[in-house]
């Protein structure tokens, strides 16, 4: 990801801190509106036909709309105990630029899916031998909000929660699951003839499929790089046997050398800012130093 380590390092004092909190607060309004006066929402919606009649505030305010409308008790749980605690991690471990990156990538990409949605169906869709006008309804945060939990999940997939608080699942679990979730949304919609349905679900998730491609590397592939690996492996074999235990660990913190064999729970992840092979554990990934 060189590209965003570089846009950090240029704009990185754009970043905004907290932002969760401000999220968390557009969703309260949100709310809030849709219980008091709905009609105030709806003007606030992404509906790009009124937005080319000169009302460019939609562009903006159509992110207030709530990620669930479903219960008092259970919007405030779910800010409590979903939206709230993921974004906050999320933007701990990422740093304010990175996240405000992101989330704002899938902002960005749902307003242009809607521009070409309304350009490609000339505003209305055809359902059933009846028209009708694709309005601002179908553009939430909800999927925006769901990247942010994939993207957690990508970055801590071992890391547990405790799923209707007794539970423990791992985060890797819970991600491939609202995957499969999202899929069947998306699948659901098109076998219905509601195509349109899933553009915007696609669009507010393409910013964690940049992300997990991107974290991806594809360079491991390359033949070159396989056989370096290999020497590489060779040549540390013996480093790797802990003293403690007298096992052979794969994987080692450079910084405070502590393996798998000591906490199973334990993540690893190489440094790509660091020249050379150096392998940190989940504490010292993002404050270490990096070696030049």
């Amino acid at each position: 990801m060189k590209w965003i380590d570089k846009l950090e390092r240029k704009y990185g004092k754009y970043g905004i801190p907290n932002l969760t909190m401000y999220i968390v607060i557009c969703y309260v309004v949100g709310y809030l509106l849709m219980m008091v006066n709905p009609a105030v929402l709806s003007m606030l919606s992404l509906d790009i036909s009124k937005v080319l009649r000169g009302q460019i505030w939609r562009l903006v305010t159509w992110v207030i709309y709530p990620p669930t409308s479903s219960s008092l008790l259970w919007f405030v749980v779910a800010i409590m105990f979903f939206y709230y605690p993921i974004g906050t991690m999320l933007e701990r471990t990422w740093g304010a630029f990175r996240y405000t990156l992101y989330i704002f990538s899938g902002l960005l990409f749902t307003v242009i899916a809607a521009f070409l949605l309304h350009f490609i169906t000339g505003g209305y869709v055809v359902l059933g031998g009846m028209t009708f006008a694709l309005g601002g309804s179908i553009y939430s945060t909800y999927y925006i909000s769901m990247s942010i939990f994939l993207a957690l999940a990508a970055t801590y997939p071992n890391l547990q929660v405790m799923l209707m608080f007794v539970i423990p699942v791992k985060m890797s679990w819970m991600a491939i699951l609202y995957a499969v979730m999202i899929v069947y949304d998306i699948f659901k919609y098109i076998g219905n003839g509601q195509w349109f349905m899933a553009v915007p679900i696609i669009a507010s998730l393409l910013n964690f499929l940049i992300y997990f491609l991107s974290m991806r590397n594809l360079q491991r592939y390359d033949p070159r790089e396989i056989r370096r690996k290999q020497q590489f492996k060779k040549a540390v074999a013996g480093s790797r046997v802990d003293p403690r235990t007298g096992g052979i660990s794969k994987h080692k913190c450079a910084i405070c050398g502590r393996t798998e064999l000591d906490d199973p729970n334990l993540e690893f992840r190489f440094c790509s800012r660091c020249n050379g092979n150096y392998e940190y554990c989940q504490d010292h990934l993002f404050t270490h130093e990096h070696v030049k």
